[in-house]
């Protein structure tokens, strides 16, 4: 006994329904048609390859409503008891506002799964925190991410390389702390301020971070860099280097060869215009931006420089990392 419906004769509507759908309205038309016509329920169900359950469904609800009673409907349960209240939902929110942390900082704060917090954030309509300006929470940019992580299997095994270069601040504050137009008023373009150089080393596998803001970014001032940076991750318990990562900066290129050798360490260069393959030490440059240098307002260029060791000691010990299950990077290193 076939069904009757081939592919030739069905109505492109047929085709389509919501996604939990087991047959279109079409189909479900179909079993009362068959249903009038004498079949029985059993039959039906063995022809159209559904259970007897559902053929009884369509019949009772077209039975009761009529040819409406076979038009889709929502998934969604009356009810959701398990649902996370509206309070809650409000103070996820305002936390989030307040002070632009991502979902495992903001459930380890108000006591709720890092997942709802996720879902609340998309249930409400909220951006991504790399959308938003750092300092206002104002959304300014859209974001690209990458679905491919890896992470090496034991600290020193591979370390990131890179510099982070920010625009010096005046003396008695920048833009940020008076105002555009304020700031326009007493600049003085006649001289110039410059730039800083965050150059910043990062472990693969435990994240363990160090930085300095250093006047530039040639080659000597790297290599020495680069030996204090190994003198911090040894004082940590990363007492072997074996690779260190960078970009195909000139620097690099020439001028850690002498270091990498005390060191034992071999160079590994990037891909030309590839900085994602440099990824761990590239997104500690956004989160030093965001969460130290932008973060609040600095009158002065030597106060924000003085604020970048405790940041660092925060981050390694105290900052909950995603990728480390919430926990910062200290705890992946043996106690020194």
């Amino acid at each position: 006994m076939g069904c009757g419906l081939s592919k030739a004769h069905i109505h492109p509507e047929v085709l389509m329904s919501h996604g939990n759908a087991r047959l279109t309205v079409h189909g479900r038309k179909l079993i009362v048609d068959r249903h009038a016509a004498g079949w029985k329920q059993a039959h039906i169900a063995a022809a159209m390859g559904i259970s007897r359950k559902c053929v009884k469904t369509w019949i009772t609800r077209y039975d009761a409503e009529g040819e409406a009673g076979l038009a889709d409907r929502s998934s969604r349960p009356h009810t959701t008891p398990t649902r996370t209240p509206v309070q809650v939902e409000d103070r996820i929110i305002e936390l989030r506002g307040r002070e632009r942390r991502g979902p495992d900082w903001l459930g380890a704060e108000l006591g709720v799964p890092a997942r709802t917090v996720s879902r609340v954030l998309v249930r409400r309509g909220q951006p991504r925190l790399c959308a938003l300006d750092p300092l206002t929470g104002q959304m300014i940019r859209s974001s690209k991410q990458t679905a491919v992580r890896y992470e090496r299997s034991r600290p020193g095994e591979l370390v990131h390389m890179d510099v982070k270069k920010l625009g010096r601040i005046p003396d008695g504050g920048g833009w940020r702390s008076l105002g555009r137009a304020a700031r326009e008023t007493t600049r003085d373009r006649t001289s110039k301020l410059g730039y800083d150089y965050v150059h910043s080393l990062v472990d693969d596998y435990s994240r363990l971070a160090y930085s300095e803001v250093l006047p530039d970014e040639k080659g000597s001032t790297c290599a020495g860099f680069l030996t204090r940076a190994a003198g911090y991750f040894a004082a940590h318990g990363i007492n072997r280097i074996e690779r260190v990562m960078t970009d195909n900066a000139w620097a690099y290129k020439y001028s850690l060869t002498g270091v990498c050798a005390q060191l034992g360490a071999r160079q590994k260069f990037i891909r030309p215009h590839c900085p994602w393959q440099n990824g761990k030490v590239e997104r500690l440059n956004r989160t030093l931006a965001t969460e130290w240098a932008y973060r609040q307002v600095f009158t002065s260029n030597d106060q924000r420089a003085a604020a970048l060791a405790p940041w660092i000691e925060h981050y390694n010990t105290r900052r909950r990392h995603s990728a480390l299950g919430g926990l910062p990077p200290i705890s992946r290193l043996a106690p020194t």
